[in-house]
């Protein structure tokens, strides 16, 4: 150090702004891996490292009664799988459910969102409550509900038509009719999607249902032109998530057939499920596992590329 004048102290060195700028983004960085640590933790050790099993086992004739004797095959179980009729059959059955899920989960959710957002309808704290809650009871719980009130004989939706002078068919035993049973079960936890619509239709500018209105558009139009461009990027969420969810759709055909799906159930998932645990083919499994995450990947990049023709985003305009 040295003194310029008396009671005055001028160092010779100085920290450089910049370094202390960089210093604390570094320290920032840090804290910032320190707080998301626990998840890339969790999504290490729960998902990467069984996806990881998973692909290592695929190349194998690994069985569960014989763990100690698991041989190298390669791509024999994928081989096996492309000739397989029940994995053909439960592709079929995959895609004629997500054929009737997928549309009724948004035009409910879309339909109850619109409802909401109305402003002629009173009460919608407590209606967007109660539209929400299903989605809080635990889905094996549900699914036995819905099993009791879709009963062929003694279900309170076939006891209501049969008063009213119509026959209710056989919701769970009839082969045409359960994967609309499934979806039915499906319908019951559209709750979270509704908020999401809900969330979008608000932030649609208000001057824009104006203009249309000075304009003479009708209810319609109005919903057309203004409301469902806008929220075409809610939309577009909505749908990756419900096709997702259904590709691993699980537990309802589970439990509404305990176990033993027939010919209109067995859905992908299900049948990878007893390859796993009913026959203990964990190889063939973890080739099944494999093939679903590939499907699911596929459409997952096709929705995206399609997204550029359909969804508009208004920041990028």
């Amino acid at each position: 150090m040295s003194t310029s004048s008396p009671g005055f102290v001028v160092p010779t060195t100085l920290v450089h702004p910049g370094r202390v700028r960089g210093g604390l983004a570094r320290r920032e960085e840090i804290w910032g891996y320190v707080f998301i640590s626990p998840w890339i933790i969790g999504f290490a050790l729960f998902t990467f490292l069984p996806m990881a099993a998973a692909a290592v086992f695929s190349l194998t004739d690994f069985d569960l009664r014989r763990p100690d004797d698991i041989r190298f095959i390669g791509l024999a179980n994928y081989e096996r799988l492309l000739t397989d009729p029940v994995v053909a059959q439960s592709i079929g059955v995959t895609l004629r459910f997500i054929a009737i899920t997928v549309p009724l989960n948004l035009v409910v959710a879309l339909g109850l969102a619109l409802l909401l957002n109305s402003p002629r309808v009173a009460g919608k704290p407590l209606l967007r409550t109660l539209f929400y809650m299903p989605i809080q009871i635990p889905l094996v719980a549900a699914t036995l509900i819905w099993a009791g009130v879709l009963n062929g004989s003694s279900g309170w939706v076939n006891t209501i038509l049969g008063v009213i002078g119509i026959n209710g068919p056989d919701w769970i035993g009839d082969s045409s009719w359960v994967l609309v049973t499934l979806a039915l079960i499906g319908v019951w936890s559209v709750g979270n999607m509704m908020l999401i619509f809900v969330a979008g239709l608000q932030g649609v500018p208000s001057e824009l249902y104006d203009a249309a209105r000075v304009d003479g558009a009708g209810t319609w139009r109005t919903f057309r032109s203004v409301t469902l461009p806008l929220i075409t990027p809610i939309l577009f969420y909505n749908l990756l998530i419900s096709l997702v969810t259904s590709f691993q759709t699980f537990i309802q055909a589970f439990v509404l057939k305990n176990g033993v799906p027939d010919a209109a159930t067995n859905l992908f998932n299900l049948n990878l499920y007893r390859q796993a645990f009913s026959f203990n083919q964990m190889g063939y499994a973890s080739g099944l596992a494999w093939v679903l995450f590939a499907v699911i990947l596929g459409v997952t990049v096709i929705l995206f590329w399609s997204s550029r023709r359909w969804v508009y985003y208004a920041a990028e305009r």
